[in-house]
């Protein structure tokens, strides 16, 4: 549901909003994509003969392009060479996520089902023990969130879940971003009682 995996529900609990690229274009994360294609033809063209042989390469790869090779977008510099720690740490505990007193709180149980209408309702199996919120449109249709992610809408009259309609509704300030998103994700929900995260670029590998 809405391309979640369990890294992607700690870092919405942590106040992270994943964003995604449109489908089929590489562009709009060309840098990354650059970065893949450069780790490509190092390790894996041809790949090793076994898992441990490819870690063995994979674990030089990053010896190298972190501290050996410079790069022309730093100055000919290397990545260990400017990278900086966030001086942010992480909990030691992760928060639970809060909702506002517009949304109905439910559970999600044992193979990813909610209490909806009296009756369970599958959503997604890779929020096992989280809690999502609902948001009323009107006395049938809900707007269900995990954290500051809108997931998905449920018919509660038929009890069931459907996806998102598409929407252009993103603010770029609100997700902490200094580019706008090329993706037409849903706006984060305001007031849930999570500030807004910037995300730095990942370097070094």
């Amino acid at each position: 549901m809405a391309g979640l995996s369990r890294l992607a529900v700690w870092w919405l609990k942590l106040g992270i909003v994943p964003e995604r690229i449109e489908a089929g274009h590489p562009e709009q994360n060309g840098r990354h994509e650059r970065m893949h294609r450069t780790l490509k033809q190092e390790v894996a063209m041809p790949p090793a003969e076994n898992r441990r042989a490819q870690q063995r390469e994979l674990d030089r790869f990053r010896l190298e392009y972190n501290q050996v090779r410079p790069h022309e977008g730093w100055g000919m510099q290397t990545p260990a060479s400017v990278y900086e720690p966030s001086p942010r740490e992480y909990p030691r505990r992760v928060p639970e996520v809060e909702y506002p007193a517009t949304m109905l709180v439910r559970s999600v149980k044992s193979h990813g089902v909610f209490r909806g209408q009296k009756h369970d309702v599958f959503l997604s199996e890779v929020l096992w023990g989280e809690r999502i919120g609902l948001l009323p449109r009107d006395a049938r249709w809900f707007t269900i969130y995990f954290a500051q992610l809108p997931l998905a809408e449920f018919d509660s009259q038929h009890r069931k879940v459907v996806p998102l309609r598409p929407t252009a509704g993103f603010d770029r300030d609100e997700a902490g971003e200094g580019e706008a998103s090329p993706s037409p994700a849903p706006h984060p929900l305001a007031g849930a009682g999570k500030e807004n995260v910037k995300v730095s670029g990942m370097c070094p590998v």
